[in-house]
């Protein structure tokens, strides 16, 4: 029998990869995808992916549009907004390697859609 109180990975981090048909505003028009590959790439490169690490994830629109591009970190439940490459290795670095939230790039919390 597993043990309930260790989770599977220690982070998981989702980032938006919505693209809408109708021309609104959506994270896929800010990098989006790219930022994903690149995160996945520096975790993987880090030895820091697998079950007991981090787990890097696409996702569907999670209603922060306002803010987007948007990633998620959970458990702890910190949503960032990014820009380019250097977000991204700074999140990686900070959060997912070493727990530190990077509270430069913190979605603002009344951001939604």
């Amino acid at each position: 029998m597993s043990d309930t109180t260790t989770p599977y990975y220690q982070r998981h981090i989702f980032f938006c990869l919505n693209e809408r048909s109708n021309g609104e505003n959506c994270c896929a028009q800010h990098g989006a995808q790219q930022a994903f590959e690149r995160c996945k790439m520096l975790v993987k490169q880090q030895g820091l992916m697998g079950p007991g690490k981090v787990r890097v994830n696409k996702a569907g629109c999670m209603d922060r549009c306002a803010g987007g591009p948007i990633a998620v970190v959970y458990p702890e439940g910190v949503w960032y907004t990014y820009v380019d490459e250097a977000d991204i290795d700074e999140i990686v670095e900070s959060h997912l390697k070493n727990g530190v939230v990077v509270e430069r790039l913190r979605t603002p919390p009344e951001l939604g859609r």
